[in-house]
């Protein structure tokens, strides 16, 4: 239920801005609104206001909306009216109500991340797990447990890092740029620091997945190697383990931290296909215990892992990120304006073959993260809404006929060859625009489905 009330919420809330937004510089552009709708198919709710020639309509299915404007193309329109008209506007207003649209997705984006930097929310500290082997991380020379304070992406300058969650946003961007990345880290915060390098130009990056961060190496913030809460039936219990027992040692092994211990119990998959036990050393209440853990085995994604049935790993030190009225605003426009970037120069690498396909992402996914961010809390829910309504507003700005950006085409072809686009070739454009775009919903909904069941 969360997850459905979540998804509507945030659908209903994206079309109805960006619908506004076309309402708003229509009126404001001298232009006659009949109506305003927020969803398709059977009307829930109408209302008008004495004096006010628009309908506002709330309809039955929320996939969409529309801003039904006079217009000479669709209907007869008195001669009384004809000034009021959409198709007789200049080529400036007609540009500008279609813009307007996706760019109040953008300006909510604003909004949203502004709100975020004002209110706080708490992140992990930007404190680093154990590397994974073998990745850009361990070769740089990372140990784990190195506070990271600052980072810069090639030539930029260095810029202190506010969590970990920033610093795999700062991640994410230098990968997909093909940049190298330099770390200031130290051993703990407020300590001298020294400054490493990581090679990500060297990456073939195709997506902005989990896999990507192993490679890098920095996967997760540090935890002491605590044991959590340790569920019936499972491995850890049928070991002795317990709730707060400290683990120093695996089959004779120092362990670093959580995820350290974790990545041990995922990779006790034996030479032939059985989990192996291990010799865990453990400290309870000072006391020292030696415990057999034999883990089971269970297969993700195709691969087998161990797993013990317990959490593993206690919570991370946390910080609350805030700011302030002036630099809380900034960051929010700053922030709007690298997710838009960094969204089209993602669509731009699967045009042209570099990214994969399955970085598209449908109803489902969007509707599975809506019910995620929100049972986290008010604060990721309006960073997710945020996110998505930048996708919106980058997607309708695609120069694809029968999106927002495909009128904006027309309009530049009109200005440039002071001509409008033929009714021919306008509706062979608008047929082709419907086919890509349909072939983007399919592939999107069969990416998520692939996740869903995958």
């Amino acid at each position: 239920m969360m997850t459905l009330i979540a998804f509507v919420v945030a659908l209903g809330l994206l079309i109805a801005v960006h619908e506004y937004g076309h309402y708003r510089v229509a009126v404001a552009c001298g232009v006659k609104v009949l109506r305003y709708s927020v969803g398709f198919g059977k009307p829930l709710v109408r209302w008008q206001r004495p004096g006010n020639p628009t309908e506002f309509v709330l309809c039955m299915l929320p996939l969409g909306g529309y801003v039904r404007m006079l217009d000479e193309r669709e209907a007869p329109v008195d001669a009384a009216e004809r000034h009021l008209a959409f198709n007789t506007q200049p080529l400036r207003s007609r540009a500008a109500i279609v813009a307007a649209g996706p760019l109040a997705n953008l300006l909510l984006a604003v909004v949203l991340y502004t709100a975020v930097n004002w209110m706080g929310v708490e992140e992990p500290k930007p404190v680093l797990a154990g590397p994974v082997a073998g990745s850009l991380a361990e070769k740089a020379g990372l140990l784990g447990g190195e506070w990271v304070a600052e980072t810069a992406s090639g030539d930029d300058e260095a810029s202190p890092v506010g969590s970990f969650e920033d610093l795999r946003w700062r991640l994410t961007q230098s990968a997909l740029s093909g940049m190298d990345m330099r770390l200031w880290v130290a051993r703990e915060e407020g300590a001298p620091t020294r400054m490493l390098i990581l090679p990500l130009s060297g990456l073939t990056v195709r997506e902005a997945d989990a896999s990507l961060f192993q490679r890098i190496g920095i996967t997760a913030p540090w935890t002491a190697p605590v044991m959590g809460e340790v569920m019936p039936g499972g491995a850890a219990e049928a070991a002795g383990l317990k709730a707060g027992d400290h683990v120093l040692r695996v089959n004779g092994r120092p362990v670093a931290d959580g995820q350290s211990l974790r990545m041990s119990i995922r990779q006790s998959v034996g030479a032939q296909g059985n989990a192996s036990t291990q010799q865990w050393d453990v400290s309870r209440a000072g006391q020292a215990l030696k415990l057999n853990v034999q883990p089971r085995l269970e297969q993700v994604e195709g691969v087998w892992i161990g797993r013990i049935g317990a959490y593993v790993g206690s919570a991370p030190a946390m910080t609350t990120v805030r700011h302030g009225v002036v630099d809380g605003l900034w960051l929010g426009v700053v922030r709007t304006w690298e997710v838009s970037w960094l969204t089209l120069k993602m669509m731009g690498r699967m045009v042209i073959g570099e990214a994969s396909l399955k970085n598209l992402s449908g109803p489902l996914t969007i509707a599975d993260y809506a019910g995620k961010s929100a049972s986290i809390g008010l604060t990721s829910y309006l960073v997710f809404l945020a996110l998505i309504s930048v996708s919106l507003g980058v997607l309708n700005l695609l120069p694809l006929p029968v999106l927002d950006g495909g009128h904006l085409m027309y309009y530049l072809w009109e200005g440039v060859t002071g001509r409008s686009v033929s009714d021919v070739w306008l509706e062979r454009l608008q047929r082709g625009g419907v086919a890509v775009l349909l072939a983007l919903m399919s592939v999107a909904l069969f990416n998520d489905i692939t996740r869903l069941v995958g």
